[in-house]
């Protein structure tokens, strides 16, 4: 799967501005520092009685996002990811920097989120919105999360259901995301410590994995393949697909090329060079079920992380502006 597109630019967040959205098996990042788990107060049927069509009307939004660009795909996860790593899953990410509040998504750690993630969040708000009975009753927090688990079914991952329920948050400030987010050099020990401080396991870092400089014992064959690729000063509407087998699709090639060296950045590559996580790497990349499996656990789980109810959140009508 995609995983991740290469991109040598910080865009401003506009659609087929590419980043590094990971994907795959990898799905970039990781490393939480919200609050606990809030799972009891999630449900699957949360909107059955305001608006029963919810996850219909976000899958067309998807659908018809991804018609227009692949990037939606791992930049949606991205996304997902990176906003419940830091508060939790509130879609405080979402939040554009106004006066003089300068929002997460303007910290340095966020400047390479693709601005098809955020955009697809917008898109299937408003179709969710122009219904009558759902105008202002769905959470920015909650489409952010039936859009990531639909990206990941419409590219041949698995549809596992949502839990819903998350309001969205009522701050974001891009101090907020220092330390929060895993760094591309990052060894075994640091990803495991950034995901255990949220309850995640060692399990759960390799399901959701990611990272961003060349691997010192990245293929060499492939570093170059991949620097020619992307060439300095180049157009950053330039994606580059980071699975070079399969780089549409959900599965678990991924595994299969940090076996061969092929693992991007520093902390895709030690989960294999590790003696540690290295059976997991191998199980999963002879095993597709096993793999999809785990990571429905730890999506779920990720999910369930930091997650705003009463007064500590609202519904916003507007997902870039807050109290609105």
């Amino acid at each position: 799967m995609a995983r991740r597109v290469l991109h040598h630019n910080t865009s401003n967040h506009h659609p087929n501005n590419v980043t590094s959205p990971l994907l795959s098996l990898s799905l970039a990042l990781l490393c939480l520092l919200s609050a606990p788990a809030a799972s009891a107060q999630l449900t699957r049927t949360h909107y059955a009685g305001v608006c029963p069509n919810v996850e219909g009307i976000v899958r067309g939004a998807v659908q018809k996002k991804i018609q227009q660009t692949f990037v939606t795909i791992p930049a949606t996860i991205r996304l997902f990811f990176h906003d419940c790593f830091v508060q939790g899953c509130d879609a405080s990410v979402m939040v554009a920097s106004a006066g003089s509040n300068r929002a997460e998504k303007d910290h340095p750690d966020n400047l390479s989120l693709a601005g098809d993630g955020f955009d697809t969040v917008i898109k299937a708000k408003q179709a969710v919105d122009a219904v009558a009975g759902c105008r202002n009753k769905v959470s920015c927090a909650d489409i952010l999360a039936l859009a990531t688990r639909d990206v990941i079914a419409l590219s041949g991952g698995p549809s596992y259901p949502v839990e819903l329920g998350r309001l969205d948050g009522l701050s974001s400030t891009a101090g907020s995301v220092n330390g929060r987010l895993p760094q591309p050099n990052f060894s075994l020990a640091q990803l495991n410590s950034l995901f255990a401080a949220n309850g995640l396991s060692q399990s759960d870092m390799i399901a959701l994995s990611g990272g961003n400089p060349v691997d010192p014992t990245l293929n060499r064959a492939y570093a170059t393949q991949l620097q020619q690729m992307c060439p300095r000063n180049v157009d950053p509407r330039i994606a580059i697909n980071m699975d070079p087998i399969t780089p549409n699709t959900f599965d678990n090639t991924y595994f299969k090329n940090l076996q061969q060296g092929k693992g991007l950045f520093t902390s895709d590559q030690i989960l294999y060079t590790d003696l540690k996580s290295r059976p997991t790497v191998d199980a999963w990349a002879g095993n597709s079920v096993a793999f999809q499996q785990a990571f429905i656990t730890a999506i779920t789980k990720l999910g369930r992380v930091g997650v705003k109810t009463g007064r500590g959140g609202n519904i916003r009508t507007d997902c870039g502006v807050l109290g609105r």
